[in-house]
């Protein structure tokens, strides 16, 4: 993959991965019992975000771990705030849980990245500190 490619890969999985932070917010929301309209509707939008993008990551490099139908599994278990702010606090762990390791999955994904790009930096010679190498 080329440079440019990487370096677009990269910013869309920095992207990605705020956006699962944040379906965690919401799940905090709704253990508290602390929402509103709004936060149902933003919570909608980030999981269309979530499987959107899944889908063009997907499409751009493979992954094994985290698996699609697991993403689907969590994101599906989270019909909304409210359906959640009623689940036990047995099962809010447990979706947190999954949550938790889909999220550390996706941060190594991206660190795997960023060191491909490390990598390809060094075999072009390019620094931030020297001129490229002649």
């Amino acid at each position: 993959m080329d440079t440019k490619k990487l370096e677009q890969l990269i910013a869309q999985l920095e992207s990605y991965v705020e956006c699962w932070r944040q379906l965690s917010h919401y799940i905090n929301r709704a253990r508290e019992k602390r929402f509103d309209y709004d936060d149902e509707s933003q919570f909608l939008e980030y999981k269309c975000v979530v499987i959107q993008e899944l889908e063009g990551i997907l499409a751009t490099i493979d992954v094994e771990n985290p698996s699609k139908d697991e993403i689907h599994a969590l994101i599906t278990t989270c019909s909304s705030i409210r359906a959640l702010s009623t689940a036990s606090e047995q099962d809010l762990g447990g979706l947190e849980a999954n949550w938790h390791k889909i999220y550390i999955a996706w941060h190594s994904i991206l660190g795997q990245l960023k060191a491909a790009m490390r990598q390809s930096d060094a075999e072009s010679g390019w620094s931030l500190f020297k001129k490229k190498a002649a």
